[in-house]
């Protein structure tokens, strides 16, 4: 059991955090840009360091600010809630490097999920079934045309980085993949500075449903129901409904 942590992040998630910590006994560090001194979450923890100016880039995405919070405080671990750092490798490496516990994923597990692509052949081979679509990243138009020609149209171009829907084009026939394939790439780049896509068939009209999974250090895993995200804007979702009115018993009961 840890001491004391910081908790490097904002709003809601970091006095969620505290609190619980505070339950459990753990002291918290709570890290707030100038902007933010007067919040909730800086006022709840035992101990506050300001990190930074009022832009999250100058404060809550500054590794190095972060990490010396944590060192000066004696925090032993930095929980980093959801969103800024949680998804960043570089950081969780930055934590083990330091000599702190990263309350998280591994920086490799990190890197592995947050690819698309590589994720999609990680949880493959594992034996999850997955969209049929091309084997990892698309090089060229003409590793496109024979990947889109092998699973048969429509399909759907992918970014590997990033989401919210960004970096997504459909080619509904040959005539329209180039345009697709051109476009998806330009996208990833401008959004995620990263052009590699991949492709997969196009599921019409279906439903969103995400599982969430917990595990720990330890081995121990937890199966926390599904939630129905189709409800959509744009590829951005708008609304998750729990349990979702689609599932039979029977297929919740063999996906959990």
């Amino acid at each position: 059991m840890f001491k004391r942590i910081l908790v490097a992040n904002r709003g809601e998630i970091a006095v969620r955090i505290i609190r619980a910590a505070r339950e459990m006994g753990i002291e918290t560090v709570a890290v707030y840009s100038e902007a933010d001194q007067q919040s909730l979450h800086a006022h709840l923890a035992d101990y506050g360091v300001c990190i930074g100016p009022g832009s999250s880039k100058g404060s809550y995405l500054n590794m190095v600010n972060i990490i010396s919070a944590a060192l000066l405080t004696g925090a032993e671990a930095i929980h980093p809630g959801f969103g800024f750092l949680s998804e960043n490798a570089s950081f969780a490496r930055m934590c083990q490097e330091c000599g702190l516990v990263f309350i998280g994923p591994t920086p490799e597990q990190i890197e592995r999920m947050g690819d698309k692509a590589l994720a999609k052949s990680t949880v493959e081979a594992a034996g999850v079934p997955v969209v049929p679509g091309s084997k990892g990243l698309l090089c060229s138009l003409d590793e496109a045309r024979k990947a889109a020609a092998a699973i048969g149209y429509p399909i759907l171009i992918k970014a590997t980085a990033g989401g919210g829907g960004r970096g997504m084009r459909i080619a509904h026939s040959a005539a329209e993949l180039e345009q697709a394939f051109q476009t998806a790439k330009m996208e990833a780049k401008a959004a995620f500075n990263e052009e590699g896509v991949y492709l997969e068939k196009l599921i019409q009209n279906p439903r969103h449903i995400e599982f969430q999974i917990m595990a720990d250090h330890y081995g121990n895993i937890v199966h926390l129901g599904e939630r129905d995200c189709s409800l959509q804007r744009r590829n951005q979702k708008v609304l998750e409904e729990a349990p979702s009115y689609v599932l039979s018993d029977t297929l919740r009961r063999k996906m959990g």
